[in-house]
């Protein structure tokens, strides 16, 4: 990321594609939450969201449970720890605002609740890992030039690489950037499945979060590229959408 505390995404903006496949996907986005029906919509959808998103973040960190499993309740542990995240993470939307820092420990404690010692739970691995979810913290709260979903695409990768949790690194950057879809009024019913796109997409998503962690302008830029795509797959993936064909 830029060292420019007062914006630090703006030289992403910039980048060659970058405005205009932001642009495109978030065009398709408030076209879809649109026409297939806000008005229609219920609890009920965003819970199905939700859930769809946990087991797609679930397979992503190892779970073979399918979706049946998991809305049946009787999926593997991996599967188990993201639907506790997914059952609180809305309720996390006001402290992201006032302090990431708080909502990113809180998002591992659901998330490694089960498996980790209680006084591991949110927080960070080292002074390292903590100098990192400060600048991530900075990030979220930042009111730049780059689109909300730039943002919430950064602070994926970012929290992803950093690895700042001894544990559930995966899910907490997921869960998070849903967070911020939803916080920064991209998604304000979560109705969008982003983690499914992430999902359809392994192999790029796997590829490109490699090639952000490596360092160097270029893997950033292939990773935001990516993240227009993904988002554009997760509204795909939406109840609203799949109710309506």
């Amino acid at each position: 990321m830029s060292a420019d505390a007062r914006d630090p995404l703006a030289w992403l903006v910039s980048l060659e594609g970058v405005p205009s496949a932001y642009a495109a996907t978030r065009d398709g986005i408030d076209i879809m939450l649109r026409d297939r029906g806000l008005r229609k919509t219920s609890p009920e959808t965003t819970a199905e969201s939700l859930l769809r998103g946990a087991h797609a973040s679930a397979v992503l960190e190892g779970s073979t449970s399918t979706l049946a499993e998991v809305r049946e309740g009787v999926g593997d542990e991996i599967a188990r720890d993201a639907v506790r995240v997914s059952t609180e993470l809305l309720s996390l939307v006001p402290t992201l605002g006032r302090s990431p820092l708080q909502a990113f420990a809180r998002v591992h404690a659901l998330a490694a609740g089960a498996t980790v010692e209680p006084e591991r739970l949110g927080r960070p691995r080292d002074a390292e890992a903590a100098g990192r979810l400060r600048d991530i913290a900075t990030v979220v709260t930042s009111d730049g030039a780059a689109p909300a979903l730039v943002v919430a695409a950064m602070v994926h990768a970012e929290l992803i690489t950093a690895a700042p949790f001894v544990s559930h690194n995966g899910i907490v950057a997921r869960a998070v950037e849903r967070l911020v879809l939803v916080a920064r009024g991209v998604d304000e019913k979560s109705l969008c499945v982003p983690e499914a796109g992430h999902l359809a997409l392994r192999e790029a998503y796997e590829s490109n979060l490699r090639g952000y962690a490596e360092g160097g302008a270029a893997g950033v830029h292939a990773w935001v590229l990516y993240g227009a795509e993904a988002f554009a797959a997760g509204a795909e993936a939406s109840p609203l959408r799949r109710a309506a064909e």
